[in-house]
């Protein structure tokens, strides 16, 4: 990062133009946005949205892998559907959505959960698959009822895979999310981006990158990353 730093500084200086404010130029535009109250009520109002969409993904994606990894036939008849779902442009979604729903928050969050609706199924349905069947006839011996089964019999062995899709989801939906906020929203991180981009304030630009992407990346470092190694501890122990 370091590194990153100097070499964007040292560019930013030999060319000496606009259209590459330096590292300091961009610094003071981050703490008079900082100052002002607008970074964080953008980035907080963003997050919402994240926060909103993954957990709606999650849920639905979640409940689809699960039936489809453990449901041999539903697989199979809906395995097409599928395939076509994770090839829609995320673009398209997210315009028949404003359209079929309105410029509204609702429409919002539903374009970027059904981008990702799609890649928690794939991903969970192939730890449906690798559940262990030795603990299903375990639980059939104890008479478990399905919410049994499914509490501590599936579920704590998709923990791995519960992982993994949440970190790649956060990845693509804090991106889809900004993509929402560009084209029909009036507030966020994507808002400000079109905003400043209207305006042609370069500086302002990285500002809001920059900024959420930090977000990001300690969401991950200090949650996903630690969950993810929580969960496959298992496997270096055996």
């Amino acid at each position: 990062m370091t590194v990153l730093v100097i070499g964007w500084a040292v560019i930013a200086a030999l060319l000496q133009s606009r259209y590459l404010p330096s590292p300091a130029e961009v610094a003071r535009l981050f703490v008079d946005e900082l100052m002002s109250g607008d970074l964080l009520r953008n980035v907080g109002i963003t997050l919402a949205r994240v926060a909103a969409a993954s957990v709606i993904a999650f849920m639905i994606g979640t409940a689809i892998g699960i039936f489809l990894g453990r449901h041999r036939e539903a697989n199979r008849f809906f395995d097409g559907w599928l395939i076509f779902f994770l090839n829609v442009p995320a673009l398209i979604t997210i315009v028949l959505s404003y359209l079929w729903i309105g410029l509204n928050e609702a429409a919002a969050i539903t374009a970027v959960a059904l981008n990702k609706i799609p890649n928690v199924a794939v991903t969970l349905r192939e730890g449906a698959r690798a559940v262990d069947p030795h603990y299903d006839e375990m639980a059939q011996v104890f008479r478990f009822d399905r919410l049994k089964i499914l509490r501590h019999v599936v579920l704590p062995q998709l923990e791995p895979y519960l992982a993994a899709a949440a970190r790649s989801g956060l990845a693509l939906i804090w991106k889809i999310v900004l993509v929402v906020e560009l084209i029909g929203r009036s507030s966020g991180v994507g808002f400000e981006i079109e905003l400043n981009f209207q305006n042609f304030e370069i500086g302002m630009i990285f500002v809001y990158a920059l900024a959420f992407m930090a977000v990001i990346q300690v969401i991950d470092l200090l949650v996903l990353q630690p969950w993810e190694r929580h969960a496959t501890s298992w496997r270096l122990e055996t």
